[in-house]
């Protein structure tokens, strides 16, 4: 509201954005995982902020990434100002839709057959390029384009502390019998590229040395996909859709599909998803999974209209990266807490589980919530050991006493 500012309990005054549509852009401090942070608003003005983010033109620049883009809209370099790194090959274009006929030799909803690529359609260049966001907090390019007779918007966001770029589209697809892919050809090479799978992770090749490589062209995926060199890499993410290929240099992202039986009208109409661009130094780390996760559960902030407790509450952590927990929950037949996590990068060792709690018992547990072998406690500090890509469903007996 106007005459306020926004700021944590202890003082610290928050940088903010206007976002349109009754949203605004906070730039909270780093946030513990799982974790209620409040904020308070206080008589006064915001600060001025300036993160170096700047957008004029075809442009976007922020102090980790410098990103231009051609008259028809396509991306034709993505520059890591930080590792001094051209992410796009010369000559080519990113974040480029293609179109394919798409006619399986059957169960057309389900299948996708590698003749698809036989004929391809790309987009109109753009009808509109214009600038709708210039903050101190984000910056954002607006493109209006046609593919066959499908009009689609791409918004392409930049934010002040993250070299992530985002782009949101919204299309009216109007296509039969097409399958819609966004290209990102990049300056990697590897012969193999990661996928996230539910809890984990595999590899897969980029090449189509033999039969088997080739029957795999097409490769489920979660929230995001890595092509990495042992120094450099990156990590296209997305928000809601499950379908990839990855071949040489190019990492393609499966947007739309339009068959027409069983549904004759499936899918017809308009969709809204957001896919992202992620470089990053080194291989595939944690980082690509903590970006993933903020891209699809973003921060929830509430309005409350009572008095909050002025400290940082974090419910639960645990003392390794690669250690993720998953689930927070209620226990079904008690007022135990069940927890989940899984290990994310293929390593093993000893884990800490952290609770803001007295833990009374702990014990290990399955996906039924039958009660395993007690584990080690602590006060507050659960002990345990985790394998590669293992899943660990533990259920907690708070010390009521001690909350």
């Amino acid at each position: 509201p106007e005459g306020k500012a926004l700021q944590t309990t202890d003082g610290q005054g928050l940088a903010v954005q206007n976002a349109g549509a009754g949203r605004t852009l906070v730039a909270t401090r780093e946030l513990p995982p799982y974790s209620v942070v409040p904020l308070q608003l206080v008589d006064g003005s915001t600060e001025p902020f300036d993160a170096g983010l700047r957008v004029e033109g075809n442009l976007l620049e922020n102090k980790f990434i410098r990103v231009k883009l051609n008259t028809a809209g396509d991306i034709i370099s993505l520059y890591d100002k930080a590792h001094q790194r051209e992410i796009v090959p010369e000559g080519r274009v990113a974040n480029q839709m293609l179109a394919f006929e798409d006619r399986p030799l059957n169960w057309e909803a389900w299948d996708i057959d590698i003749f698809y690529q036989d004929k391809e359609f790309t987009s109109d260049p753009a009808s509109s390029i214009r600038i709708v966001e210039e903050g101190p907090l984000r910056v954002s390019i607006e493109i209006e384009r046609t593919i066959l007779d499908s009009a689609y918007r791409q918004t392409i966001s930049l934010c002040a502390h993250s070299p992530r770029l985002d782009i949101q589209t919204t299309i009216d697809w109007q296509q039969r019998h097409t399958l819609l892919k966004a290209a990102f050809p990049v300056n990697i090479h590897s012969p193999l590229a990661s996928f996230e799978v539910q809890w984990g992770q595999v590899k897969r090749p980029t090449h189509h040395n033999t039969s088997w490589d080739w029957a795999r062209f097409e490769t489920c995926a979660q929230k995001w996909i890595d092509l990495s060199e042992p120094d450099y890499g990156v990590s296209l993410l997305n928000d809601c859709k499950y379908g990839h290929d990855v071949k040489d240099d190019t990492m393609r992202i499966t947007l739309l599909r339009s068959p027409t039986k069983p549904d004759p009208e499936c899918d017809r109409g308009e969709h809204t998803f957001t896919y992202s661009l992620l470089p990053h130094a080194g291989p595939l780390s944690t980082e690509t999974l903590q970006q993933a996760y903020v891209l699809n559960d973003p921060i929830i902030a509430i309005q409350n209209s009572t008095p909050t407790q002025p400290a940082e509450l974090e419910l639960v952590s645990t003392d390794r990266e690669n250690v993720i927990i998953e689930t927070i929950k209620q226990a079904e037949d008690s007022n135990n807490i069940v927890v989940r996590l899984y290990e994310s990068m293929g390593c093993r060792g000893p884990v800490k589980l952290e609770c803001v709690f007295d833990v009374e018992q702990c014990f290990a547990s399955n996906l039924l919530e039958e009660i395993g072998e007690p584990l080690t406690t602590n006060d507050r500090t659960i002990r345990l050991d985790i394998k590669p890509f293992q899943i660990i469903t533990v259920i907690i007996t708070p010390n009521t006493s001690g909350v």
